[in-house]
């Protein structure tokens, strides 16, 4: 599967360079958010690739929900562990968890169905900023702070209703905001379609806190700003 050149094996674990974690976030997921930047002090693994590499070395179960509880940096080793008993873990060395998988029903190790789930996931889950995100904001009237943008992804569950398919695909089908305070819960729903048929779905919940008062120009200036940087990582990368 071409998720290999995003990870690195260590032994019986696995680990990530800055440089594969921020290709994949920008390359695959169109994900352009700073703490994916190589030379970023706070750098961080994208969630979504901890998503994709359990499920390419664990396989696509009928049910599935993963728990983010931890932020990997670059050079940390993990392993995963079985999901023989309904769950697997994403855990280091020192035994500290980062991701929690519970897995139940028919499970499919089909590569073709693997990388459909894990690129059309992950392209969706890029697109959250501005697309999803800044119109939610909008209506709830905040935003992110622009200095220190905190969006953390907490959960994501699918749920099929079967995996005999041929193939598999992703509509989004709704987003939905909690607001209090200075902190937001932010839902993104999605179908889980085979061949134009919905077969599943599935939900993604992101944590959004140091929120204010929402100013036009701001958040305009942000959209600038990541499609700048989009369209220069684009420009630079034609073959991708």
């Amino acid at each position: 599967m071409l998720l290999e050149q995003y990870y690195l094996r260590d032994g019986d674990g696995i680990a990530f360079t800055r440089e594969q974690a921020s290709r994949f976030a920008k390359a695959v997921a169109g994900d352009f958010n700073p703490l994916h930047d190589v030379a970023a002090k706070r750098f961080c693994v994208p969630g979504d690739l901890l998503f994709a590499v359990v499920v390419a070395e664990k396989g696509l179960h009928q049910r599935m929900a993963f728990q983010f509880s931890g932020m990997v940096t670059d050079g940390v080793t993990l392993h995963i562990t079985s999901p023989e008993t309904g769950q697997c873990a994403l855990m280091d060395d020192a035994g500290k968890g980062y991701l929690l998988a519970e897995c139940d029903g028919d499970v499919s190790h089909d590569e073709a169905l693997l990388h459909d789930l894990i690129y059309n996931y992950v392209e969706f889950s890029g697109k959250t900023f501005p697309h999803i995100l800044v119109p939610l904001l909008e209506k709830k009237q905040v935003m992110i702070n622009p200095k220190r943008p905190m969006v953390i992804y907490e959960r994501m569950e699918i749920s099929l209703d079967r995996i005999d398919l041929d193939s598999l695909d992703l509509e989004f089908s709704d987003a939905t905001i909690d607001v209090s305070g200075k902190r937001g819960e932010v839902f993104l729903l999605f179908d889980l379609m085979s061949d134009g048929v919905k077969v599943g779905q599935g939900k993604k919940k992101m944590l959004l806190s140091g929120l204010q008062p929402y100013d036009a120009e701001v958040v305009a200036a942000l959209v600038d700003d990541f499609n700048r940087i989009k369209d220069s990582f684009d420009a630079a990368n034609p073959a991708l």
